[in-house]
């Protein structure tokens, strides 16, 4: 029975150490840069739909605005008049006065997602035939549309999105959510993609034809679904177009939050992962290393090979996390000593994710369904 349970542990530890020192040297491999020019420069139209005005908001709306791109238009929409995200609007207004910016205010509702219900009431207003749907929270750099249009051009491609960095702020739960963005969520997919996996797309950009969005249903077909960037790059995929990665590398604001609050963003990740992936979701606790590869060398003890493949598994952790913050120009801090603690959190969030389907959104209680469909829960 040792002997059988002594296996098992020096298999885990095997896996643990396989995928992560994979996941270092194929991030190492990879390349930020922008994709061959087409020359191909499409009108395009912008839509952020947003809630509130969110520390650093104005800040991440200048980053397009300043895009050197002909014929773009930006589209904001909120639900209330007296949302704060609009002073922020005027002021971005105020400063491109040249540039074309519409804003919607549109209470009506289409679904339990809110977000999908203000892109529909956005979409009247945007005027061209490529759209570009982008979370609020998100920076980009120079040249950032131009990589994005480049990526669409082909006609094979229906859709593109984009990888991102989290950009904390200087408290425990802020850096604790950017490593699992940066060490944890970052690599998987670039691994995913190394195997051949088109299933990714990513709210902080998705890019894509009128006539795509059309041929697919338009956003209603997301107004009921959490996961409604997956569901978009699915759709498309049904269609017998691509869902292709754009090589930039855009940011993503990771705001300082409570522990109560951390936890509950985490954990609807992982249930809604569940519900669109479920075979894969089943083998992702390898994928977060450290507590996988320790539980292997404990029941493999004193297997000297446990012990290096443990070993081999936290020195491929930590150049993850050392290559990440390499790439993102961060110097180096305490963050290092927090990846025990980073990589245990998200390992229970793992096995949390398997025990139900009941998740908190926007104040809001949901059970997600499969493929990501939303039932609101009462009480």
């Amino acid at each position: 029975m040792h002997g059988t349970i002594a296996t098992f542990g020096l298999a885990l530890s095997a896996l643990a150490a396989l995928y992560s020192s994979a996941a270092w040297l194929l991030l190492r491999r990879w390349r930020e840069a922008p994709p061959p020019a087409t020359g191909w420069r499409p009108a395009v139209s912008i839509l952020k739909p947003l809630c509130g005005a969110e520390p650093h908001l104005i800040d991440c709306l200048r980053t397009f605005a300043r895009q050197s791109y002909p014929g773009l238009q930006l589209v904001f929409g909120v639900r209330e008049v007296g949302d704060p995200a609009v002073a922020v609007v005027q002021q971005l207004q105020r400063e491109f006065p040249a540039l074309d910016i519409d804003v919607t205010v549109d209470v009506r509702l289409h679904g339990e997602n809110l977000k999908a219900s203000n892109l529909i009431n956005m979409l009247p207003r945007a005027r061209h035939p490529v759209l570009v749907i982008s979370d609020s929270d998100v920076r980009v750099g120079p040249g950032y549309l131009e990589a994005v249009v480049d990526t669409l051009a082909p006609q094979s491609v229906g859709a593109v999105t984009c990888l991102y960095r989290g950009r904390a702020g200087s408290g425990l739960w802020s850096r604790l959510a950017a490593q699992f963005i940066n060490d944890w969520y970052f690599p998987a997919v670039v691994v995913s993609q190394a195997l051949g996996d088109q299933s990714f797309s990513s709210g902080v950009t998705i890019a894509l034809r009128r006539g795509t969005l059309e041929a697919i249903g338009g956003f209603e077909v997301i107004a009921d679904h959490l996961a409604d960037d997956w569901l978009i790059g699915e759709r498309v995929r049904r269609l017998g177009f691509r869902t292709v990665l754009c090589p930039c590398v855009v940011e993503t604001e990771v705001l300082d939050e409570s522990l109560r609050a951390h936890a509950s963003r985490e954990l609807r990740w992982m249930r809604t992962i569940r519900t669109v992936a479920p075979l894969g979701y089943a083998f992702m606790g390898i994928s977060i290393a450290l507590p996988p590869a320790l539980l292997g060398v404990l029941l493999a003890w004193p297997s000297p090979w446990a012990v290096g493949l443990g070993a081999l598994a936290l020195a491929s952790r930590v150049g993850i996390h050392l290559e990440q913050r390499r790439r993102a120009g961060a110097r180096l801090g305490y963050d290092l000593v927090l990846i025990p603690v980073r990589d245990v959190l998200l390992f229970a969030g793992w096995v949390a994710g398997f025990l139900g389907r009941g998740v908190s959104w926007r104040g809001r209680r949901y059970r997600v369904r499969s493929g990501g469909a939303l039932s609101p829960l009462k009480g």
